[in-house]
Order: C-alpha cells, then sequence, then structure tokens
C-alpha cells in the first residue's frame, strides 16, 4: 500500500484510524482512550470524533461524553451483504445445513491474513459472541483459515505458516509454526480442515473449502460443535459429508467478481 500516493488522504486514514479503535471489547471509548487507541493526539482526535458524531457515524452520550459507533454502521454492513455476491448463493445452503445438523455453521471469508465470519446460523447452545457477523481472526489459527489455504499455491500456503499472525485465545491454542504448516498441509490432502481448542475450550471446528472456477477458495463452510458431545471420528462421518456437499454446492460457477 503506498501512503505516499497523491491519490492518498491522510485526514480520511486518520478518521478510519477513529472509527477502527471501537471493536467487541471496546464498544464504548473517551476522548482519552480513542488517543490511546488510535495513537494520534488529542486534539486530531477531537476533532476527527467530533466530525464523526456529526457526521452520523459515532453516537455520543450526553452525560458520559462517551463515543459508540451509530446505525450507520449496520447501514454500511447492509450494503456490503449486497456486494458479496457468495452471501446470497450460500445463505440457503447454509440454512439448510444448519437445519439438518442441529449445529453452529459458518460462511467465512479470507481478510488479508485473517477471516472474517461473514454469515453465521448459531445452534440452541450458542452464545452472543458466536452469533454475530463480522467477526474477524487469525487465518492460521482457524479451521476455517486452513481450509481456504489448502487451495493456494505451496509458496502461499508456506508464506502463511510462517509469517501470518496466530491466536493464543486458549491454553491449548497451537501456537507451534511447523505444527500449523502441517495441519495445512494435511488440509490439501484430505479436503477438509479440523481443529479443537483453538477459539474455545471443548469446541471441534471443522471446514470445507468453496473453490471458485479456478480452484481457489473463495470462502469456507464451517461447523463448530462441542467436544462433550462429538467424537472427532463421528464429525468425520456423520458432519463432513453434509458440510462438502454444502461447500460444493455453494461454489460459484465461473468464480466471483472482486
Amino acid at each position: 500500500m503506498d501512503r505516499k500516493s497523491t491519490l492518498y488522504v491522510g485526514a480520511l486514514a486518520k478518521g478510519l484510524r477513529v472509527l477502527r479503535a471501537f471493536d467487541d471489547a471496546h464498544p464504548e471509548l473517551s476522548l482519552s482512550e480513542l488517543v490511546v487507541r488510535t495513537g494520534l493526539d488529542k486534539s486530531a482526535v477531537q476533532r476527527l470524533s467530533h466530525t464523526l458524531h456529526m457526521e452520523g457515524m459515532l453516537e455520543k452520550d450526553p452525560g458520559t461524553r462517551r463515543f459508540r459507533p451509530s446505525h450507520a454502521w449496520l447501514q454500511m454492513a447492509y450494503a456490503y451483504y449486497w456486494s458479496d455476491q457468495l452471501v446470497p448463493l450460500a445463505l440457503p445452503k447454509m440454512i439448510e445445513l444448519s437445519r439438518v445438523l442441529g449445529e453452529t455453521v459458518n460462511l467465512a471469508e479470507l481478510s488479508g491474513d485473517h477471516i472474517i465470519y461473514v454469515t453465521r446460523l448459531p445452534c440452541k447452545r450458542t452464545d452472543f459472541a458466536a452469533s454475530v457477523a463480522g467477526r474477524r481472526l487469525p487465518a492460521i489459527s482457524t479451521a476455517a483459515g486452513r481450509a481456504i489455504l489448502s487451495t493456494f499455491t505451496p509458496e502461499e500456503r508456506a508464506t502463511a505458516a510462517r509469517e501470518w499472525p496466530m491466536a493464543g485465545l486458549t491454553p491449548r491454542a497451537e501456537l507451534d509454526r511447523e505444527v500449523i504448516a502441517r495441519d495445512i498441509e494435511e488440509a490439501v490432502q484430505v479436503g477438509y480442515a479440523i481443529s479443537r481448542d483453538q477459539m474455545i475450550l471443548n469446541e471441534i471446528a471443522i471446514a470445507a473449502p468453496i473453490r471458485g472456477a479456478d480452484g481457489r477458495a473463495v470462502g469456507a463452510a464451517q461447523c463448530s460443535v462441542s467436544a462433550h458431545s462429538w467424537e472427532e471420528d463421528a464429525i468425520r462421518r456423520e458432519i463432513l459429508p453434509l458440510l462438502q456437499d454444502t461447500a460444493n454446492s455453494i461454489a460459484p460457477s465461473r468464480g466471483r467478481r472482486r
């Protein structure tokens, strides 16, 4: 990314830094907290946050003077769903898969070196955090990310395993890059990826790539289950065939416009 280009608008980039300061762990922020989160000086943050508030992108509590995302973010998400051609292809089939399995199913796409859940269909045991679309996670730490990477070139897979960020969200999360590299290569051979205890303890995730016309994955269909209810052999026997059939049925016939 060339930030020295004459087309690059630094003021806009700083405004986006303010917006990106908000996440699931920071849904509301004071001015001083925004300064810390963005690394910008206080006067700049004050002007930017005021402008974003006046333009309807941020709400401001009149009592606490803390900022939070406004409904405008949902409007932007709504526009995104209309722009993503994979979602309308996938959603009816993911709904049917969720109905048949009675388990949580997700549609994931690659977002840089992370995956992002663009559609999530929770089961009755799923908590709120695991039911909201938009969660972004390091790709190589997820079954969905490894399934997508399994369709990439050997050089791309090696680079990802060596350089992409990892997530140590549980005490059992895999942080050995050589092991992760082997897991990705195993996914190349078997056509799916499976992980355990990576995001939540005692959760098993299995994912199958959704391939474009060139064979490269444009996303992944993923199912998450409790290790208290499922053994891995049973997951491979009972869930995997349905998951792969779903992923294959979603696959765009002639690729996807980006």
